[in-house]
């Protein structure tokens, strides 16, 4: 898993399976093919976000229990990255996402709306509860490149009834945000919530979405409520896990391996409606998750895992592999390249320079709108690397539900750093507090599931990755925690 390196083989072996992949030929290639008496038209994007999905639960990726044939079958046409990072939680990969802003900079590290533990360790800096109206986001950019653009799903980037809260974005707020159709209000505030997460509902929308606009180049931003609990699945699909031996509850639970199977249902409805269309060709498909899988159980005992994340370690809220790495499929027809696999790290701050670069469209000026994103064309042409030395990840907050502390991550080639800055829950000794800084030091190349901390045996390459990260927090003026005069140990990890 180095830098810029592309490898089919390093990834099945450790994976253990013969799957899926990508890498690609020419992005400009693409615009200039023409399609039908219209002239060139500019490739159709559309992305399918998935929330809480953890990296080997799909099977190309590895899941053993259900086979996710429409999902591989992307893969198989697409490119696969193997080392995709997004952020441990939901709204901070969103905002990520639709800013090309790393947190640090766009200041929304946390979950909202707001929450905060007042006896911990360390007081967390002040954050953004909702995504201001005039971010030159995502939408905005392709809107400017001839783009009709929709954002169909989970919204969960402001707090105010006006743009909308967890379950969409508000018609009213659409234009503010760069988004030309949003779905009406829902009749059924809690549909999430029940049936199938809307998962058919939300499908039916984006293909209806998709035939309106067959005739302009759209981005349609598919945002899926699954697989975030409460986890539900149809009980026709739930029900043949269970026949298969599957149990009710708990780890690979069959309503869980239901959910999955669902989900990829409704990739194929899209990309049935695709070829139905005859869009395929001229239409990039991006699947990603906002972060990893639910893997762990709470302190009295309840069990809240549904589906491992191993190899890696931990999953969502956490700092570890487990929690910030997750499934990346790229497909572009006639562009990338069928059966690569990637093993470049990306991260979601990427996705929007590459799809203003895919749509021909301009970057906003850096005075306007900063991006820390780098565009993946180089990888998706197979042409070479990025140029990027590391990732960075922000993550100043607490949340006690999955053990989270203050902390900073640098990623280099194989290398990853993780810095707590206070304090440190061990889960691993059910969840011991402990007050003080620590450093942990892991090679991912050699040990994915991060099982040995190197930084007391490799002093060099630890105190070489904690000033690089330390300076990346200053570049970007990353607002700090500071020590708080009401702290109480044992009450640290009380919201």
């Amino acid at each position: 898993m180095t830098g810029d390196r592309i490898s089919r083989r390093g990834f099945l072996g450790r994976v253990g399976r013969a799957v899926c992949g990508a890498g690609l030929a020419g992005l400009a290639g693409c615009a200039e093919q023409a399609r039908g008496s219209g002239g060139p038209r500019r490739p159709n994007i559309v992305l399918i976000f998935i929330d809480d999905l953890g990296w080997p639960a799909v099977s190309c990726f590895g899941n053993e229990h259900v086979r996710t044939r429409h999902i591989d079958r992307l893969a198989a046409e697409g490119m696969q990255f193997t080392s995709a990072y997004v952020t441990p939680q939901c709204t901070p990969s969103r905002a990520s996402l639709l800013t090309g802003q790393h947190t640090a900079r766009n200041r929304m590290w946390h979950v909202i709306p707001k929450y905060e533990f007042p006896h911990a360790r360390l007081k967390e800096p002040e954050y953004r509860e909702n995504l201001p109206r005039d971010t030159f986001t995502l939408g905005k950019a392709l809107q400017g490149a001839g783009y009709k653009t929709a954002c169909i799903g989970k919204w969960h980037l402001t707090t105010n009834p006006r743009d909308g809260y967890y379950l969409q974005l508000r018609p009213a707020g659409a234009v503010d945000f760069g988004f030309d159709y949003v779905p009406d209000r829902y009749e059924d505030k809690r549909f999430h919530q029940k049936g199938d997460k809307g998962v058919d509902l939300l499908t039916d929308q984006a293909i209806d979405f998709m035939r309106a606009n067959r005739d302009d180049p759209f981005f349609l931003y598919l945002s899926h409520h699954t697989i975030h609990g409460p986890v539900l699945a149809p009980e026709s699909l739930a029900r043949k896990y269970r026949d298969k031996g599957y149990p009710a509850e708990g780890m690979y639970n069959a309503t869980y391996l239901a959910a999955i199977e669902h989900l990829d249902r409704s990739v194929g409805r899209l990309l049935a409606a695709l070829d139905e269309m005859k869009l395929a060709d001229d239409t990039v498909v991006m699947f990603l998750s906002d972060n990893g899988g639910v893997d762990q159980r709470y302190k009295d005992g309840e069990i809240m895992q549904a589906f491992a994340n191993t190899p890696l370690r931990y999953g969502k809220g956490s700092p570890y592999e487990g929690g910030i790495r997750v499934p990346m499929i790229v497909r572009w027809p006639g562009v990338v390249k069928p059966q690569s696999v990637c093993d470049t790290p990306v991260h979601v701050v990427d996705v929007y320079p590459t799809f203003v670069e895919v749509a021909g469209g301009k970057l906003p000026e850096p005075g306007k709108h900063i991006l820390d994103g780098v565009s993946l064309a180089p990888l998706l042409r197979g042409r070479g690397g990025l140029g990027r030395d590391a990732l960075y990840f922000h993550m100043p907050l607490y949340d006690a539900l999955w053990g989270a502390t203050p902390c900073g991550v640098i990623r280099q080639g194989d290398w990853k750093l993780l810095e707590f800055f206070g304090d440190y829950v061990d889960r691993e000794d059910d969840y011991r507090y402990l007050v003080g800084p620590r450093v942990e030091l892991y090679n991912l190349k050699d040990d994915i599931g991060e099982t040995r901390n190197l930084a007391r045996s490799h002093p060099e390459k630890t105190n070489e990755l904690l000033g690089q990260l330390r300076r990346w927090r200053q570049s970007v003026d990353a607002p700090m925690p500071t020590l708080n005069p009401a702290f109480d140990p044992d009450r640290a990890m009380q919201r």
